[in-house]
């Protein structure tokens, strides 16, 4: 697609010499004698470049230039101004223009020029599509369910967002806690700056150190160059610890002396760096329980328990499930290439009533599954996974002596559900089914018997 540039210049001759010149060289140009037809056309055209002279009639160069950054922040402007206008140039520059060319100009300046615009202008955009995505997907709107609980919570997270106050989340796995944590970052006055997310279950205990705080070159024998720690990739920022619950008790000590002290020394060093991070915590584990165990630290718990969120878990807000099934739908036609619309009646009673151990995670794996075997149309009950048709067999850890009964149980149910499958795909043709189950016809009549699915 050609590069799209509007010329905006009062004087006729400059705008013909202009347009000619960059159409000779590919681009679409576009022109405007001043400010109020360049808006309008901007609005129109949504122009990649905009030459524009500061020195015009009624709307002049410069209230342009605001008017064009105001709506459009994305757009490159390349302010044209009188021979030796220097301060007209750095003010335009201050108020967003990319960059300002002096009359009479060189045309390979200008041309060069250009094409270091359209670079500008191509990365502008990507990044502004960017944060017009970040600012969606973590937008309060953009956090689904209208339940009384979810209600609550988003208050909370709301209130907290507009001030740098340490946070502590809470909730069964699966709740979306560090969606609400990206929430609370990304509608704080630090949303500019990065978000970096430490899942403390996840590092081994040997090397939590390095990991947070970072190391000098030659601090340890493998320190082969200095390593950045997540605390100093987070300054200015907001650093995440998730499953805070599994950090060892030595870490505990460190990370109690880095949130009091607002310091950390790499590994190996001496120099001690001032750190201004905000601090989002997240656990599913019962913390006051970890303290009264020894397992955690009381004036750790204090530190980080200065504003807490509880997350409920989704059958406590199951007026929410069909509006993530719903979402989930949307989202896996196109990931997976499917074509479901929805849900028949039976399957969400099914999704409803189901409890859900693994909360919001657990439906999207759910509906996820469900959709690779519904391919179009509804969802069925016969899509679900089987421990939604069977519970009690999936969720309860059975004696010992069950354990060989059970097994042989799950595997009845799943050559069952298979067999079903396949009949409905091949729409009840037995050869054809047998065919696509891999077993003869007498084998498959003799198993439909076996599960009482014979007319």
């Amino acid at each position: 697609m050609k590069t799209k540039i509007l010329i905006v210049d009062d004087e006729e001759n400059i705008r013909n010499i202009l347009k000619n010149m960059l159409t000779d060289e590919g681009y679409n140009v576009q022109i405007a004698e001043d400010g109020v037809k360049a808006l309008h056309i901007i609005g129109r055209l949504m122009p990649d470049i905009v030459l524009l002279d500061k020195n015009m009639p009624g709307c002049d160069g410069m209230q342009t230039l605001q008017k064009i950054k105001t709506s459009h922040p994305h757009i490159t402007v390349i302010m044209i101004t009188a021979y030796g206008a220097v301060s007209s140039a750095v003010e335009a520059i201050k108020n967003g223009a990319y960059d300002y060319i002096e009359k009479p100009f060189d045309n390979e300046k200008l041309l060069l020029l250009i094409k270091r615009a359209i670079e500008h202008s191509r990365l502008s955009f990507e990044v502004f599509n960017l944060r017009k995505t970040v600012n969606e997907r973590y937008s309060f709107d953009s956090i689904i369910g209208t339940s009384t609980r979810l209600k609550q919570v988003l208050e909370k997270v709301k209130c907290v967002s507009e001030t740098d106050a340490t946070v502590l989340i809470t909730g069964e796995s699966g709740t979306g806690k560090e969606l609400i944590a990206q929430a609370i970052h990304f509608n704080s006055q630090r949303k500019n700056k990065p978000i970096i997310s430490v899942n403390c279950g996840a590092i081994p205990m040997q090397l939590i150190e390095s990991e947070l705080f970072g190391y000098e070159k030659g601090a340890f024998t493998d320190a082969k160059e200095m390593q950045i720690g997540k605390f100093e990739q987070a300054n200015e920022g907001t650093l995440f610890l998730d499953e805070i619950g599994e950090l060892p008790l030595d870490a505990q000590v460190k990370l109690l002396r880095v949130l009091e002290e607002r310091k950390i020394n790499r590994i190996g060093g001496k120099k001690s760096i001032t750190l201004n991070i905000r601090l989002i915590s997240a656990t599913n584990s019962n913390l006051e329980e970890k303290v009264k165990n020894g397992s955690f630290r009381l004036d750790l718990y204090y530190r980080l328990n200065i504003f807490t969120i509880l997350l409920p878990s989704l059958r406590e807000r199951k007026e929410d499930i069909l509006l993530l099934t719903e979402h989930f739908i949307r989202k896996y036609n196109q990931k997976l290439n499917v074509n479901v619309s929805g849900c028949s009646k039976e399957t969400m009673e099914m999704l409803i009533n189901y409890h859900w151990p693994g909360n919001i995670r657990d439906l999207e794996n759910a509906i996820q599954s469900a959709m690779i075997l519904a391919k179009l149309g509804n969802i069925l009950p016969a899509h679900l996974p089987i421990r939604l048709h069977y519970p009690d067999i999936f969720e309860k850890i059975p004696p010992p002596h069950q354990i060989v009964e059970n097994i042989n149980t799950i595997n009845s149910i799943v050559e069952k559900e298979a067999i079903i499958n396949a009949l409905k795909q091949c729409k009840f043709n037995r050869t054809n089914a047998s065919k696509m189950l891999s077993i003869s016809r007498k084998t498959l009549f003799n198993k439909m018997k076996k599960y009482g699915l014979l007319e």
